[in-house]
């Protein structure tokens, strides 16, 4: 597994990268935090990345555009295109496995939570708040997809169906795939119910391994159990057990079953929901929260 590098613009944007991608020539790539953009929302100066009902349009669009400007540094301009010549392009998130090729800005919205293109000057990109973004990097045919995955993506299989569409597409070979998952809501924070458990393990051989639990703590019942007496054995009533599931394990499951190399897979193994002073959490925030953006796109 990988490390994460930061670089930092002048004006304090920080843009996370994987080192793993960060050596394959002319792939542009990065993962924003919330740090340091035009937002008054969400703690003031915050670079939100996503149209959200509390943040202005405005703040929004001059966001993105630094966000492009800072990950696209090196490109070189082309007429017609955002800045530093590359064009974003995203998408309306469904929690989906949805992919979408593209060859050119769409003319109208896509709805969906994939892109892939083997297009230079397009920076695809995916909008989290906790879910994981994974980008996938095809260096021998200059091909390169970005997926979001949240449990339900996950579930679906998006990732692995994201091997399977650059392969029909573009020729891609998964042994000489790369990829990189991104900042996300890890095992340590991500409580689920037990209906996403069951969902996993009827899907996937492996499901019952991405899960752990725990016993609710409750310094009540530990101080005073015989209040709590039952007439089920063993003679106390039991808690109600917390269960975690790791994303960032089923997302790497899938990858290796594809067929990319285990060498080949980082993980920057950022939780979303531990370091809000870095990224949004919609759940850590209740909701109310900005987006961070996955970006990687070609440099010519």
């Amino acid at each position: 597994m990988g490390t994460a590098s930061e670089r930092k613009a002048k004006n304090k944007v920080d843009v996370l990268q994987a080192d793993l991608l960060a050596q394959i020539p002319r792939l542009l790539h990065g993962f924003s935090t919330r740090q340091g953009g035009f937002s008054k929302t969400y703690g003031g100066r915050a670079l939100n990345l996503g149209f959200t009902a509390h943040d202005s349009p405005a703040a929004v669009k001059r966001n993105r555009e630094l966000f492009v400007s800072v990950v696209a540094a090196r490109a070189p301009e082309r007429p017609g295109f955002g800045p530093r010549g590359m064009a974003l392009v995203t998408l309306r998130q469904i929690h989906s496995d949805i992919i979408h090729p593209i060859t050119r800005v769409p003319a109208e919205p896509l709805a969906g939570d994939g892109l892939i293109t083997s297009e230079p000057g397009l920076l695809l990109g995916v909008l989290t708040a906790d879910c994981l973004p994974v980008m996938v990097v095809d260096p021998r045919l200059r091909a390169v997809g970005v997926f979001h995955a949240g449990w339900r993506g996950t579930l679906k299989r998006i990732v692995e169906k994201g091997v399977g569409e650059m392969r029909c597409r573009f020729g891609s070979r998964p042994r000489d795939l790369f990829a990189a998952i991104g900042p996300g809501i890890r095992s340590c924070c991500y409580e689920v119910g037990p209906e996403v458990r069951q969902a996993f393990e009827s899907q996937f051989s492996y499901g019952n391994e991405l899960f752990r639990e725990t016993m609710e703590r409750n310094e009540i019942h530990e101080k005073y159990p015989l209040l709590f007496l039952t007439a089920r054995a063993p003679g106390h009533s039991e808690l109600p057990k917390k269960i975690f599931v790791d994303l960032a394990e089923a997302n790497r499951r899938q990858l290796v079953n594809a067929g990319v190399p285990r060498k080949n897979i980082t993980d920057l193994r950022l939780c979303t929901a531990c370091h809000l002073d870095l990224f949004f959490s919609h759940r850590a925030e209740k909701g109310v929260t900005g987006r961070m953006l996955a970006g990687v796109g070609l440099n010519g």
